[in-house]
């Protein structure tokens, strides 16, 4: 662990991730709008709902009734819906339009959110150093890898796109997307768990090394105190300066 580490604070670092939480929000879904215009999602959106509302009309039938509003019609109703929902199925133009809805939203959410955590969390952290977000500038924190140098790109990479990405982001949406369109039983809600139990794990565990995540222990990072912390630009650097330490601190036991 880094040379005497000076942990971040709790309340600037979720006054930090809020904050950033919300960037990340809107560039995410500024891409997600364009993607969604570039790909023509809402065109197959709304041929797949003008076909629902063709064989609701035909079979006089609402599709947007609950399951426990479809156990409570009576059994000529419950015929109906039943075979209108086979008609939705055995036709080719919302079959189509409902396979392309599906791989689209898992298309533009994932790379709305990678475009989304690139911006945000790996370029502009390039830019202003340090590991420096737009909230972690503005609450003064930092961060550098665990033996206390300077982060660099390829450690930044990993805890962007592996660790906060891959990890503890898209996996847990595309869970949710699959449990949405109904494509994912039990397994789905299981993974999610798992993965939070191993996150506040990581926390805990790691209490006395500044509370690091799931995304820090991939890439071997620590998020700290930018204004009181000493970070070194180099393993040598740093090495210098123990031993420099040292050698002033036996100087001083002679005496």
């Amino acid at each position: 662990m880094a040379h005497d580490l000076q942990k971040a604070s709790a309340w600037k670092r979720i006054s930090a991730f809020l904050f950033d939480a919300i960037i990340l929000s809107i560039v995410t879904v500024l891409f997600a709008w364009g993607l969604s215009a570039l790909v023509g999602y809402n065109a197959y959106h709304r041929t797949l709902m003008a076909r629902y509302d063709a064989f609701s009309s035909e079979y006089g039938v609402d599709f947007s009734i609950t399951q426990a509003q479809y156990e409570a019609l009576e059994a000529g109703e419950r015929q109906r819906v039943d075979a209108a929902w086979e008609a939705v199925a055995e036709d080719e133009t919302a079959a189509r339009a409902y396979g392309m809805i599906l791989s689209l939203s898992v298309v533009i959410v994932s790379l709305s959110i990678l475009a989304g955590y690139m911006v945000t969390e790996f370029f502009v952290p390039l830019k202003l150093k340090n590991g420096m977000t737009l909230g972690k500038k503005i609450f003064g924190l930092g961060v550098m890898t665990a033996d206390g140098v300077r982060l660099r790109g390829p450690a930044l990479f990993i805890r962007t796109v592996l660790g906060k990405y891959t990890v503890e982001t898209m996996i847990p949406v595309l869970i949710l997307v699959m449990i949405y369109w109904g494509v994912i039983g039990i397994v789905g809600p299981a993974i999610i768990l798992l993965i939070l139990i191993a996150q506040i794990t990581a926390v805990l565990a790691t209490r006395r090394e500044g509370f690091r995540m799931i995304h820090d222990l991939m890439a071997g990072t620590v998020e700290v105190d930018f204004a009181s912390q000493r970070i070194f630009e180099s393993p040598e650097e740093k090495n210098e300066f123990l031993k420099r330490e040292a050698a002033e601190r036996a100087r001083r036991e002679e005496y």
